[in-house]
């Protein structure tokens, strides 16, 4: 079978050419197009910070430094307060079971025992406590109130005993062993609880004139 020729214009086939270039020349673009749109760059990368981002910064850490500083002074107020609380409270634990001073204790060695009736020995005994003779009116009636200066005196609601009314009696034992019976002894731990608490025997009768106990 003899072949078909087909003729086509050259305006045809030129039209044919420009349009495939074209279309290549868009698809080049679109690629292009599209690797520029799946790496953005990110906007802040590389931007240098103007002076007032630069001040701006700068304020937000010196109020921070600040803050820091704020809080570190207030925790140190808490803790000293907190320190000064258990101060209150251990001298508070100290006077409610107060120890004799060390001129209160049972003289030992060749140190004179006070001798006489209780008043005497307590008249004897205010020097030692640092006490001049103006606050022995006081001693006599605030013990003259709490157990007449009788060293037997014993409460029997509270039981408190001897002539300070130690609660209980047997606290006058760290002023010596014969705590139960001898006077000296008795007053003795009685000046020291006295000082220790009230400062003197007018601070205590004070107290007593006021709260009807010391």
């Amino acid at each position: 079978m003899a072949g078909i020729t087909v003729i086509v214009p050259a305006a045809i086939v030129a039209g044919l050419t420009a349009s495939g270039a074209s279309a290549g020349n868009s698809s080049s673009l679109t690629a292009m197009d599209g690797a520029r749109t799946a790496t953005p760059a990110h906007p802040d990368v590389g931007v240098p910070l103007t002076g007032v981002a630069r001040r701006e910064v700068a304020t937000l850490g010196a109020s921070r430094v600040r803050a820091e500083r704020a809080a570190a002074r207030q925790a140190a107020r808490r803790s000293a307060r907190r320190a000064a609380e258990l101060r209150a409270q251990q001298a508070a634990a100290a006077a409610a079971a107060p120890s004799p001073s060390p001129s209160s204790q049972s003289p030992g060695g060749s140190a004179p025992q006070p001798s006489g009736n209780p008043q005497q020995i307590a008249s004897a005994m205010l020097g030692s406590y640092g006490w001049s003779s103006s606050e022995f009116g006081c001693l006599v009636s605030l013990w003259n109130v709490e157990s007449g200066w009788n060293v037997y005196a014993s409460n029997p609601s509270s039981g408190a005993y001897g002539i300070p009314q130690a609660l209980p009696g047997s606290k006058m034992a760290s002023a010596g062993p014969d705590w139960q019976s001898n006077a000296a002894t008795q007053i003795r731990w009685g000046l020291g609880y006295i000082k220790s608490l009230y400062g003197s025997p007018c601070g205590a009768w004070a107290h007593e004139q006021a709260n009807g106990w010391y």
